[in-house]
């Protein structure tokens, strides 16, 4: 039996901002339907933007623990952060140490999905 990512959806209350978001710093396109949107971007599995009116976004690291969060890896960790946060994200726990495996800088998306940026 052969098992493959096929999306990774997030919930969100504004479909558009987080879509938007992803988008923006992810590159690809993006397909809306009512309920969903739909980004494909290369070197990624499609992910879904489900639309969820109740969404509260997790309290993480600090707060309630998540169930799911990207770790992303880029050659320019300024030029991310700043990408990230001119598309809606915030910061969560920035480190200023991202040149080693543990460290990450640590974001929010427009709805408040947790993700990190590290040193590609």
């Amino acid at each position: 039996m052969n098992v493959s990512l096929m999306s990774l959806v997030v919930a969100a209350a504004d479909l558009e901002s987080e879509s938007s978001f992803w988008h923006q710093l992810l590159g690809g396109s993006v397909m809306r339907a009512e309920t969903h949107h739909f980004l494909q971007a290369e070197g990624f599995p499609v992910i879904v933007v489900q639309h969820v009116p109740d969404h509260v976004p997790p309290q993480w690291p600090d707060g309630a623990p998540l169930h799911l969060h990207f770790d992303l890896a880029t050659d320019d960790v300024a030029a991310a952060d700043e990408l990230i946060l001119h598309g809606g994200g915030r910061r969560l726990r920035p480190t200023d140490d991202v040149s080693t495996q543990q460290g990450a800088r640590v974001y929010a998306s427009a709805a408040g999905h947790p993700f990190c940026v590290r040193s590609a």
